[in-house]
């Protein structure tokens, strides 16, 4: 059985502070933010990477993105913007072993993150 950090909040073994969520999406607040609105968005199916999602998962991905532009008016940033980031790998930054999708905003993030 999967047990990262994430899969443990979906399972209700650990507490979050949830923003939103449908059968397929939980949203929360980033316990480390980055922004004024910094939020993760996490598949209730366990994917590892991008990589583990197959053509039928397409669907999944899409509904992550509408999901995204959803909670993004919800939460007031909807219109001045905001920033999607989905990280992968040691490089890539990711640190937990469960595919998510941070969104930012809330504050003029510039043209780039790194330099």
């Amino acid at each position: 059985m999967i047990s990262d950090i994430f899969c443990k909040i979906i399972n209700g073994e650990l507490k979050a502070d949830i923003v939103w969520q449908d059968d397929d999406f939980l949203v929360i607040n980033d316990i480390n933010p980055q922004a004024p609105v910094h939020l993760l968005i996490i598949p209730k199916k366990h994917f590892e990477a991008l990589h583990d999602f197959i053509e039928s998962d397409a669907s999944l991905l899409g509904k992550a993105l509408l999901v995204a532009d959803k909670v993004a008016k919800q939460v007031g940033v909807h219109d001045k913007g905001y920033r999607l980031i989905l990280n992968e790998g040691e490089h890539g930054g990711k640190l937990v072993p469960h595919l998510h999708i941070h969104l930012l905003g809330g504050k003029p993030l510039g043209a780039k993150i790194v330099q």
